[in-house]
């Protein structure tokens, strides 16, 4: 009777040992999933801009190692934007996180549903739901008195307004630059905000939002109001519009965390 009992004792402490192995191994990949760096950062940008804004966030990211891409929006169509996207995102080699300033945070919200693309972050930016437009959110709160927009012209672009540019678009920025933007300020087909996005990529991938509580363009109440409702991990900076521009360190920070820096 004795010897069966330390014969079922030692089979019971080999399944245990095996058990605590096998998980120790599970529990350390799973780690390593979790912290693996993602090394493809795709940056995009919104209406009355253009790609070159992200300079300052390249440079940083850069020199952290990051492979950096940027699209060049036409500004046309909202697919035309989201198509400009997926072809840089084709092109890498592994997972993405995709980036989106303003109007550009409608294009990820679509674009984003490319299996490449493992995160998102949004600077000061929209982020509409399946069936949601950008101009639904333009007017979810009274527009700042600083901020404005042209009509359409006789070819359907819509400017910011160039006596409000730098009060309503870039406040932090010194005049000098932000006269320089408004100069070569990048119009946008003005149907583009009225145009819904199909599916939500916030929906499965983690997203993390940026609020500019200086903005002047896009309410922060209203940014705040989408990042919630997206379950974003949300970063609150004091700037303007263009905050990847005035904090370009605090606006990287924010990219490295969601690539799990």
């Amino acid at each position: 009777m004795k010897t069966k009992f330390c014969f079922v004792t030692s089979r019971q402490l080999f399944l245990i040992i095996t058990l605590v192995v096998n998980l120790l191994y599970i529990a350390s990949g799973n780690v390593n999933a979790q912290t693996t760096q993602v090394k493809n950062i795709i940056l995009v940008h919104g209406a009355f801009a253009d790609g070159s804004g992200w300079k300052a966030v390249y440079d940083i990211l850069t020199k952290k190692g990051y492979n950096v891409s940027i699209v060049q929006n036409p500004l046309t169509s909202l697919t035309d934007d989201v198509n400009a996207t997926n072809s840089v995102i084709n092109a890498q080699e592994g997972p993405v996180i995709l980036v989106g300033h303003s109007w550009g945070g409608t294009v990820i919200t679509q674009a984003g549903i490319n299996p490449k693309v493992v995160g998102l972050v949004y600077v000061s930016a929209f982020i509409p739901d399946s069936g949601e437009s950008t101009a639904q959110w333009v007017s979810a709160a009274p527009p700042s008195p600083e901020a404005g927009f042209t009509k359409p012209d006789q070819f359907g672009f819509v400017y910011f307004d160039p006596a409000k540019f730098h009060g309503g678009f870039a406040g932090d920025l010194p005049k000098a630059q932000s006269d320089f933007m408004c100069a070569s300020q990048v119009p946008i087909i003005g149907k583009c905000f009225g145009e819904v996005v199909e599916q939500a990529a916030w929906k499965t991938k983690p997203s993390y939002g940026i609020v500019s509580t200086e903005d002047k363009a896009l309410n922060p109440n209203t940014q705040r109001t989408m990042y919630k409702r997206a379950h974003a991990k949300i970063t609150e900076l004091k700037g303007s519009h263009v905050v990847f521009v005035s904090q370009a360190q605090a606006v990287a920070n924010v990219i490295m965390a969601a690539a799990g820096n």
